[in-house]
């Protein structure tokens, strides 16, 4: 990953997230299905329970309907999700195995410092974290590329955070913006994906969505947005207990998504209205030409009586019609024939 991160294609982040339930294993189980679907980068979670709430700190309603722990705050919940940094080699070394991208996002300064003493060079700011001063000071200061996600934010807090990052030594074109609802999951008509395109009008940045509803479509359609980044939840079973599996795809339904969101992409093209290479044989079929209607002699006048447009597309365009009408024939043609300028 360059300093500069204009992708071509759609960047596809795989995100397990802490759908492992602090197994290891079950990790690793992530990190296959990830790469089999196609997914450019598998993105986990790391923090230190501790360092990221407080023992007050409430679950979120979501996360209290699938409570893998039976916790009943956010820190009992957090410390059984977890990832040791052993546990984080041996991701980042199957990760690797199986040819697919490692990626974490780190929820606190020491956690941001184990990422980088492990390589990680490409750092996912999270939606909770935008208003996080030092936070952001401390990503900044590692000059890495920042993907910034947005959720529950407005244009100004997303300006105030850029021009944080950039005071604090941030290459500005090293940001990318992830437009984002924080809700697990989020009600379709809430994923106001029109944001993607103001987002990018607003910053001039490369722009990209964290997709939080249910199915595949919302990312399909930011893809025609002109989102260059899509993250998507996925579980290896929706129906383990957990705070993100409900919101999250199955192994097929990535795969499928990965699928659509190549196609997608593909099909955008470069936005010159011109013919496309599958298009120029059939011009010919398809266009018509100016034709006689009847028999006409030589030296009569062609007239909108005697001319008619008919298939296929090889003489003289219609197009030309007015320039025609008027004119006298240089020789004589039969119905049907089409009209030649002799």
């Amino acid at each position: 990953m360059t300093d500069s991160q204009q992708f071509n294609d759609v960047l596809v982040i795989a995100e397990a997230g802490v759908n492992h339930n602090g197994d290891l294993e079950t990790a690793k189980k992530l990190v296959e299905v990830a790469a089999k679907a196609g997914a450019d980068y598998v993105k986990f979670q790391t923090f230190s329970a501790e360092t990221l709430a407080t023992a007050e700190a409430p679950q979120a309603e979501y996360q209290r309907r699938s409570n893998p722990v039976g916790a009943v705050n956010q820190l009992e919940m957090l410390r059984k999700l977890e990832l040791s940094n052993e546990e984080h080699v041996e991701l980042i070394g199957h990760s690797e195995k199986h040819g697919i991208r490692f990626l974490s996002t780190g929820f606190d300064v020491g956690s941001i410092d184990v990422l980088f003493s492990l390589g990680v060079r490409l750092f996912k700011i999270p939606s909770g974290e935008l208003t996080n001063y030092p936070y952001l000071v401390h990503v900044a200061s590692l000059k890495c590329p920042v993907i910034l996600s947005t959720g529950m934010a407005t244009l100004p807090e997303i300006r105030w955070a850029l021009e944080t990052l950039v005071s604090a030594g941030q290459s500005r074109p090293s940001i990318s913006i992830l437009h984002c609802t924080t809700s697990y999951p989020t009600p379709m008509d809430q994923a106001n994906l029109l944001a993607i395109q103001t987002i990018r009008t607003e910053f001039d940045l490369q722009v990209g969505y964290s997709d939080h509803t249910l199915g595949p479509e919302a990312s399909i359609a930011a893809v025609a947005l002109g989102a260059k980044i899509i993250e998507k939840h996925f579980t290896l079973s929706r129906d383990q207990p957990g705070p993100d599996h409900a919101a999250s795809l199955e192994p097929l339904e990535l795969e499928s998504l990965v699928r659509s969101i190549r196609e997608t992409s593909a099909s955008l093209g470069d936005g010159m209205k011109v013919p496309q290479d599958c298009e120029l044989e059939n011009i010919a079929v398809a266009r018509k030409s100016i034709v006689a209607s009847q028999d006409i002699q030589k030296g009569e006048i062609f007239t909108e009586e005697n001319l008619t447009t008919k298939r296929p597309g090889t003489g003289i365009s219609p197009m030309r019609w007015k320039e025609i009408i008027g004119t006298t024939a240089g020789r004589a043609f039969g119905s049907d024939e089409m009209i030649t300028l002799d």
